[in-house]
C-alpha cells in the first residue's frame, strides 16, 4: 500500500467522466488499498479514483454516522466500484463541504438527505447501501467526482475559511 498524490484543480482528470471498471484484478486491489491509505493520510472521509489521477469508477468512504458529535463512533469503510445512485429522497439538506482536490476552500451544497447506492465491492460482488445524513452526502460528493463534477459546481456559496475555522469533512 502507498499514499498517492492527490490531484487538485485544474487537473483535467477531475473534469473527465470516469470509465466503468470491468476487470477485478490485482491492479484494482492495489488501487483501492492505496486510495484508502491516501484518504486516511490526507485526512479525509472519502476519495474517488480521479482524485489520485485514475479515471475509473471507484470510490472509498470511511465515516461513522454521528461522528461529527462523537469521535468514539466506530467508522465504517466502504469501497464501491461502479457506484450509482438508484434512489434519492425528495428531502434535501444544505451542508458545508470541503474537498481534498480543492484545498483551503469550503462551500455550501444542497444534497439529498437519503439515497440508495448500488455497485460492486472490490471483488465484483453486488452491494447495495441505504444511506442518510453525512454518509449520504459523502457518497453523493464522491459519485459526482466520477462524473467530472466538483462540489463548487453545485455550491450556493464558496469561501476561503479563516484560520480558526476548521474545514468541514474533506471529502
Amino acid at each position: 500500500m502507498a499514499v498517492r498524490t492527490i490531484v487538485t484543480v485544474p487537473d483535467p482528470v477531475l473534469r473527465r467522466k470516469a470509465k466503468k471498471v470491468t476487470t477485478f484484478d490485482k491492479d484494482l486491489q492495489v488501487l483501492i488499498d492505496d486510495m484508502i491509505e491516501t484518504m486516511r493520510a490526507a485526512p479525509g472521509v472519502g476519495l474517488a479514483a480521479p482524485q489520485v489521477g485514475v479515471s475509473q469508477r471507484v470510490i472509498v468512504v470511511e465515516y461513522g454516522e454521528g461522528e461529527e458529535e462523537d469521535e468514539n463512533v466506530p467508522k465504517k469503510l466502504y469501497a464501491v466500484v461502479n457506484p450509482e445512485i438508484v434512489e434519492a429522497s425528495p428531502e434535501r439538506v444544505t451542508g458545508v463541504e470541503g474537498c481534498l482536490s480543492i484545498p483551503r476552500m469550503m462551500g455550501e451544497v444542497e444534497r439529498h438527505e437519503r439515497i440508495v447506492v448500488k455497485g460492486l465491492n472490490r471483488y465484483g460482488k453486488p452491494v447495495k447501501y441505504k444511506l442518510s445524513g453525512w454518509t449520504a452526502r459523502i457518497f453523493q460528493h464522491e459519485i459526482d467526482h466520477l462524473e467530472g463534477i466538483l462540489y463548487t459546481d453545485r455550491a450556493t456559496s464558496v469561501w476561503i475559511p479563516k484560520e480558526e475555522e476548521e474545514v468541514q469533512d474533506n471529502v
